[in-house]
């Protein structure tokens, strides 16, 4: 398993004018490593969580063939900013748009383009954040386009039953180990696999906080305890086929190994004394 920020980062892009970072503050390092949020940073985090939701919640509803990824990206945005917050992924590290926008057999980080027209059958992943008042809202979703195969709704339905099976172990005295268990007995019981060089994390002040919130059982990160006030991002990708992948040319976009399909649903999750509050959720949205 790869090291803490190859985990949370990608190689950097070659394109020197894309790192300028798009009005988004410097990563704001901890001296106490893992944040605990405070009631009032919560409440904020509950925002920035529905304005996700929101576009998300979008997204899902005209997402069709014909459309790009672009199209995605343009309405992420708009939106993002008209409920007044600034998309926490554009100029992120130098990424240049809103939305990661992945296909089929695109893992993560996807890169939205007028030339990706998405088709009848795919399944597309949206991630997508939003930055408010000092904090982030990170979530992601993965659509099927028109009908697709059984095998691919299957796929799907384990993706998002195991960002669900992990979010239940969340409350306070449990440990992330309790998390990852969980999301890899299930998917690996369905008979697909579960991505293993890319992990959750805190979420808050910066997009990616400490801890790596890992979706299989490791001893190459810290078992951290869960503690009533922290924010994460729980996320595992799952794979039809081989769990390897590889990243494209564009220093970017990472695709499966073995061109078979891959699946994402994550999910911005506060601890509680007795469980979680899922701050992304996109059920009961009032706009």
């Amino acid at each position: 398993m790869k090291n803490l920020r190859e985990l949370l980062f990608p190689k950097k892009t070659k394109n020197k004018k894309s790192k300028k970072s798009k009005g988004l503050p410097p990563m704001k390092r901890s001296p106490r490593g893992v944040e605990i949020k405070t009631d009032a940073e919560i409440e904020i985090m509950r925002t920035s969580g529905k304005i996700v939701a929101i576009v998300l919640k979008e997204i899902s509803e005209i997402a069709q063939a014909g459309m790009t990824t672009a199209d995605l990206d343009a309405h992420a945005e708009k939106r993002i900013r008209e409920m007044g917050a600034t998309p926490s992924f554009k100029g992120y590290h130098g990424f240049p748009a809103s939305i990661c926008s992945c296909i089929n057999d695109e893992v993560v980080h996807g890169i939205p383009s007028d030339e990706k027209v998405i088709k009848m059958g795919d399944i597309i992943k949206i991630d997508t954040g939003a930055f408010y008042e000092g904090y982030h809202g990170d979530s992601c979703i993965t659509v099927p386009i028109g009908k697709v195969k059984r095998s691919t709704l299957k796929l799907l339905e384990v993706a998002e039953n195991a960002m669900y099976k992990g979010i239940a172990q969340v409350k306070s005295g449990n440990c992330l180990m309790d998390i990852a268990g969980e999301i890899q007995d299930y998917v690996e019981a369905h008979g697909f696999s579960v991505v293993e060089n890319f992990v959750g994390h805190g979420v808050g002040r910066n997009l990616h906080e400490e801890p790596s919130v890992f979706n299989v059982r490791t001893r190459d990160l810290p078992n951290v305890q869960l503690k009533t006030g922290m924010t994460l991002a729980i996320e595992p990708i799952v794979n039809m086929g081989s769990k390897q992948t590889r990243t494209l040319k564009d220093h970017w976009t990472v695709v499966t190994i073995d061109k078979q399909l891959s699946a994402q649903f994550e999910h911005t999750v506060l601890v509680t004394d007795n469980g979680y509050e899922i701050l992304t959720n996109r059920e009961n949205l009032e706009k």
